[in-house]
């Protein structure tokens, strides 16, 4: 097989006719599997495929041929001809690449990447059908990594996500409007003031206990990332990541198990509560699972096949106004999703540790103004809510960007900075007497709904409250328990 690619390529190579269609595909074809392979988690739904097949292979073989034949049949263009297919080629594949990376955003840039492209392969141009195969050889490179990944993705079982008792049954004895405020990175009050963070949270501090909610200090998140933490939030259970790879570390259909059916959408609609969805941002729609909310602020019609989630702000207390005018009859859940304050950089590469602290805390102070006015807003609206304030992992302060958090660490400040997480809850009445169990966000609903239904024998198969990382430096590849249920940082092996 490799040798008669290898024929077909030479033959190719010194070959005079020219090839439109095939310089069309070899544009189109690494940038399109470099997609795929590259972010599939984001990219692996039904619709986004259609469409990047018709925009990465269908519109360029289109293009091209189109103008091959303009070129070919009048005589003023004829000159230029042989420009025409490797400045198509090179400015398509340079194009196309540069969105996969960036999404659609920062328009100019992307335009100047274009217009460099087309300046090479004018100068080039001679070398072009080498391109093209270089072009092609890169697609077929990629084609074993992808096909594992898909494997991965084809094999996926949801059987974690099943209950150990009858809790998808559960009937509420008391249906307040319930509000889960989740705001990104967010750490908890007792790590706020010590460690790396060292800041002064007093203020809203008081402002909380002033306004009625009960902090719940050294609460922490049961995973690192917004879509492994709420995988298992909206689950009531653990996945371990779902025995990962070096290649494919983020947990398969995590979006969809957020924003789709799972437990707990399925155990408020049993008990008659419209779900409401309302996201700053779109990271959790990107690859369009198919939602179970009743009610979502950011429609698919609106969102670019090119989005990476974070191209346009919603403004949540708007939505939340707009919500509410269709909301007076029913018993209603919120899920709001706040992407503040967040966490250090995301970089590869990193920054400053100092740096990355001021930013986060600057963003911090600026949260604490918004949590205040969605809480007026709340208080406007609905009086007697029970409102959840959460967040789904800590601020990685400390660090000098969040991909140092897959090294093993030896500082426990550090792990701390990573999965210290805000929980604060205002509750119409009393406080259930078992609130103390509210520790990690895999067990909150589950105390949630024991309260709700008034029926402790639901607290009975709570999960473990520990903490896990997948290590990839430092320490043999695998899942670590990083926090165990005392809440004490330790480093054990995770055996499947």
């Amino acid at each position: 097989m490799l040798s008669n690619l290898r024929k077909k390529f030479i033959s190719f190579l010194g070959s005079n006719k020219e090839t439109p269609i095939v310089a069309a595909i070899a544009a189109g074809f690494y940038p399109l599997v470099f997609n795929f392979e590259k972010n599939f988690t984001l990219v692996n739904s039904w619709s986004q495929f259609y469409f990047y097949c018709l925009f990465y292979l269908l519109f360029p073989i289109v293009l091209f041929a189109s103008l091959h034949f303009l070129f070919k049949k009048y005589d003023v263009l004829k000159t230029k001809r042989k420009y025409l297919i490797p400045v198509l080629n090179f400015t398509f594949f340079t194009l196309l690449l540069y969105v996969n990376t960036n999404g659609i955003s920062k328009k100019k840039l992307g335009l100047l990447f274009v217009f460099i492209a087309g300046f090479l392969a004018l100068l080039t141009y001679k070398h072009f059908k080498k391109i093209v195969v270089i072009q092609l050889i890169l697609g077929i490179i990629v084609i074993p990594s992808l096909i594992s990944k898909i494997s991965g993705f084809v094999s996926y079982s949801s059987k974690w996500t099943q209950q150990p008792d009858a809790i998808e049954e559960v009937v509420f004895k008391n249906t307040p409007n319930i509000y889960v405020i989740q705001v990104d990175g967010y750490a908890n009050f007792s790590e706020l003031d010590k460690g790396h963070y060292n800041f002064d949270n007093s203020a809203f501090n008081a402002y909380l206990s002033d306004n009625d909610f009960k902090k719940y200090y050294n609460y922490r998140s049961n995973y690192f990332s917004t879509l492994s933490s709420n995988s298992s939030f909206f689950s009531m259970k653990h996945h371990y990541y779902n025995s990962p790879n070096k290649s494919q570390t983020e947990l398969y259909n995590s979006r969809d198990i957020i924003v789709g059916e799972n437990p707990v959408l399925s155990i408020l609609k049993k008990n008659n509560y419209k779900t409401n969805l309302l996201l700053e941002f779109s990271y959790l729609l990107v690859n369009r699972p198919k939602l179970a909310y009743d009610y979502c602020n950011i429609d698919y019609s609106n969102l670019s096949y090119f989005s990476r989630g974070f191209e346009k702000q919603y403004d949540i207390i708007a939505d939340l106004e707009t919500a509410y005018k269709n909301n007076k009859d029913t018993s209603n859940f919120y899920f709001i999703e706040k992407i503040s304050p967040s966490h250090v950089s995301t970089s590869e590469y990193g920054t400053d540790s100092k740096e990355e602290r001021e930013i986060y805390l600057n963003r911090l102070q600026e949260t604490n103004v918004w949590l205040k006015n969605i809480i007026r807003t709340i208080d406007t609206n609905d009086k007697n809510a029970l409102i959840v304030i959460s967040a789904d992992h800590g601020g990685f302060v400390g660090l000098n960007s969040t991909y140092e958090a897959r090294t093993k660490q030896d500082d426990s400040k550090i792990i701390k900075s990573i999965f210290t997480s805000m929980l604060a809850i205002r509750w119409p009445s009393e406080a259930p007497k078992f609130d103390s169990k509210f520790k990690t966000p895999v067990n909150l609903f589950r105390i949630l709904f024991a309260h709700l239904a008034e029926d402790e024998s639901y607290l009975e198969d709570l999960q473990e409250d520990k903490s896990y990382m997948v290590i990839k430096k430092g320490a043999p590849f695998a899942v670590y328990e990083l926090i165990n249920e005392k809440g004490e940082v330790v480093f054990n092996k995770l055996v499947n």
